[in-house]
């Protein structure tokens, strides 16, 4: 588990790229060298040497806060898309690889934060989205599934072993894929119930209501399931129920309605009142209490928490906020900050990188000045489910811990 400090820098001490003896320089120097030897068998042979050595300790190339994107292939031009410069919406951020005169390896050379963890992808002649080739490690992305990027680990990142399976421990249920049908939206709307281990003998539990409740639940995405029976087990969280609302469209999962749904939507709020809390309740053995249930969501869904949780204080007592959109709704602000005598505890995170940091800094003077309890983590990440994965154990534990 990440330590809980205001404004985290994450650092921990386990490289994942090791490294040789070599410095950065002279491996990279050595490439510029084989290219600019005019015979052509004895070019080959050296590019293809240091192709080998770079490869046999890692692409991207990294040492300490240097990087080396490389790419070898036949190409017009190359760049690296990703967190860094915003998928492309930072053009303050030269993302533009640079050929190796005499050979067909081209790089891009640049500085992160030593713990900093970012997804990317390489776009060749402008169009062809890849893949790294060289790189074994990736991170799923995306709503309704999403699909893989490449990752780049820099050498003080670290996955968040809450995350991993345990084998021989108890796990909870999932009840999959259930229905609701809604009077108000005028359609049916999905969810998944979580109920830990033991769940029978324990009386009524607290409960979560999760947003984007398929990715929090896929594993390559949020991969929230081990979390919750790991932090159970552990005795870092009180046992809870977990409500995973999905927004696809049941008969056609590839229309998902999230933008909609999650949009500031006085309707959306009014269905989860009035029809889908009731029905969980009606179902499963959950507090009825405001003060022993929650809301949690990413991106749009951190929007959609804030909101909820500041608008009806009688449902919500507690919120946790991943990412926020709040730029794309900036009366989220009013909303808050003109809420009456909001008692209501707040985990809220984002990245440093590209991410939501400019609009949670703003929330948390809010909430500041609202006297709200809360606990607030920044980490160099962007927007990414690398970045939200690893910190849901941190807001479980904020918003239900085992007192």
């Amino acid at each position: 588990m990440r330590i809980l400090i205001s404004l985290l820098f994450i650092l921990v001490s386990i490289p994942t790229f090791s490294q040789s003896q070599s410095s950065f320089t002279e491996t990279i120097t050595k490439l510029y060298k084989a290219g600019k030897i005019t015979d052509a068998a004895s070019q080959k042979t050296s590019i293809d040497l240091a192709w080998k050595e770079i490869k046999s300790v890692g692409i991207p190339f990294i040492k300490d806060d240097s990087v080396a994107f490389l790419y070898h292939g036949d190409a017009k031009t190359v760049a690296w898309m990703g967190d860094f410069n915003g998928w492309g919406y930072r053009r303050d951020f030269d993302n533009r690889g640079k050929r190796i005169h005499g050979t067909n390896i081209w790089i891009l050379r640049c500085s992160f934060p030593k713990d900093a963890r970012l997804d990317y992808k390489i776009m060749i002649d402008g169009h062809r989205w890849l893949l790294d080739p060289e790189n074994p490690y990736q991170q799923w992305s995306g709503v309704g599934g999403g699909s893989p990027n490449s990752e780049l680990r820099m050498p003080l990142s670290k996955s968040d072993p809450i995350l991993k399976e345990r084998p021989g421990i108890a796990r909870g249920t999932l009840k999959k894929d259930l229905l609701v049908s809604s009077k108000i939206l005028g359609y049916q709307v999905m969810y998944s119930v979580y109920l830990p281990a033991g769940y029978e003998q324990a009386g009524k539990l607290p409960v979560i209501y999760v947003t984007d409740g398929y990715e929090y639940m896929m594993p390559e995405l949020g991969n929230m399931i081990p979390v919750l029976d790991n932090l159970i087990v552990d005795k870092k969280i009180k046992p809870i129920i977990a409500v995973f609302v999905d927004h696809r469209e049941p008969v056609n999962r590839s229309n998902n309605r999230r933008m909609e749904e999650l949009n500031l939507n006085e309707k959306y709020l009014k269905f989860f009142v009035d029809e889908l809390i009731p029905d969980v309740e009606n179902n499963f053995p959950v507090k009825a209490e405001a003060k022993d249930r929650a809301i949690m969501g990413t991106s749009m869904g951190g929007l959609t928490s804030a909101y909820f949780a500041f608008t009806r204080t009688d449902i919500f007592s507690m919120a946790g906020i991943q990412s926020p959109a709040f730029g794309t709704r900036p009366q989220i602000y009013t909303i808050c900050s003109s809420a009456t005598n909001p008692k209501i505890r707040i985990s809220m995170t984002s990245g440093l990188i590209n991410d939501a940091s400019e609009g949670s800094r703003k929330m948390k003077q809010i909430l500041q000045d609202n006297a709200c309890v809360y606990n607030y983590r920044e980490n160099n990440e962007g927007h990414s489910w690398g970045n939200w994965k690893n910190l849901i154990d941190d807001i479980l534990i904020d918003l239900f811990p085992n007192q």
